[in-house]
């Protein structure tokens, strides 16, 4: 999604170090982002990670397609989307991050990001150099493979994207993006059965392959069964085992 172009003293509004009162330490988003375990110096050096973070509004973009790659970005508050520009111009977005969730790693290959991550509400981000984090992780095995079971989560969810736009059919698609959404944020502490949709109905359906219409359409139908009970973007699941019937898959937290 291509956007005017904005100076490194406009683009972020940057929170240097001295003003942050939440360090990963004692940050209510650690078992999400750290291992669990980790001895009270190796928080120590886990906490001189985090240099700045920075604050998004609503529609600003932390990191564009074919930007130089350094960092990873832990989200703390709000919500984001990738979107992938593809060759016949069109945005596709691939997937939807919200706290607790690591952005950026798709630069590690080319030190190049090849998608862009746009918040969708005002949000904001612990930046991690990745340079700090190949070091620290060295020196923390438990760390180091925690990092990796990050990059995993993603290559299992990228898989489970191909399979929504490559073989399942529109109730199916819907119904499986619900259940992994109530999965996520009851992993997070939140409630598993309802939710505050953040994205509109147009960027769901550009990430499961749906036009808008059958969006709106297949919405109204799980409503019109009983599966959900939908008030513009709240929705209530009020039968998870109806929902799952429809989705016939098992979704990653």
């Amino acid at each position: 999604m291509k956007s005017p172009q904005k100076s490194p003293v406009e683009k972020f509004s940057v929170i240097k170090a001295e003003q942050l009162k939440t360090a990963c330490s004692s940050c209510n988003l650690r078992e999400l982002c750290l291992p669990i375990g980790l001895s009270e110096g190796d928080m120590v050096k886990i906490d001189q990670l985090i240099q700045n973070r920075r604050s998004l509004k609503k529609g600003e973009s932390l990191i564009r397609q074919g930007d130089h790659f350094s960092s990873v970005y832990a989200v703390r508050v709000g919500f984001f989307k990738t979107i992938v520009n593809t060759d016949d111009g069109r945005d596709q977005i691939t997937g939807f991050q919200m706290s607790g969730d690591v952005i950026g790693l798709d630069g590690i290959q080319t030190d190049l990001h090849t998608c862009e991550a746009m918040a969708i509400e005002d949000s904001e981000v612990c930046v991690i150099p990745m340079d700090r984090l190949e070091e620290i992780a060295r020196n923390i095995p438990a760390l180091q493979h925690h990092f990796h079971k990050i990059m995993s989560r993603e290559i299992v969810r990228e898989n489970e994207q191909i399979l929504l736009l490559g073989s399942m059919r529109s109730e199916e698609r819907l119904a499986s993006f619900l259940l992994n959404l109530s999965n996520r944020l009851k992993s997070r502490g939140f409630s598993q059965s309802e939710m505050i949709l953040r994205m509109t109905r147009e960027e769901i359906g550009s990430y499961l392959g749906l036009k808008l219409e059958t969006v709106s359409r297949t919405f109204s139908k799980f409503s019109e069964e009983g599966l959900i009970s939908v008030q513009q973007k709240a929705v209530l699941i009020l039968d998870t085992k109806g929902l799952s019937l429809k989705a016939k898959a098992t979704l990653i937290e």
